[in-house]
């Protein structure tokens, strides 16, 4: 079977990636990572930095 994972690295952060890109809310364009898109989705409801990075926490806590 071929392995077909691309590694990506986030223009926002550097972070080297090879999940699925999210699209950035900026220009709706621009793949990121999908840690700088749920950042992105949160600072649009208003969630602070701090807090996103709680629930970042909890994410990859749960995805393991």
């Amino acid at each position: 079977m071929k392995d077909n994972t691309v590694e990506m690295a986030c223009p926002k952060c550097g972070q080297i990636f090879t999940e699925r890109p999210a699209v950035s809310r900026v220009d709706n364009v621009t793949l990121i990572c999908p840690d700088c898109g749920t950042r992105e989705a949160l600072a649009s409801l208003g969630v602070e930095p701090e807090e996103q990075n709680e629930i970042l926490d909890i994410i990859h806590e749960k995805s393991r």
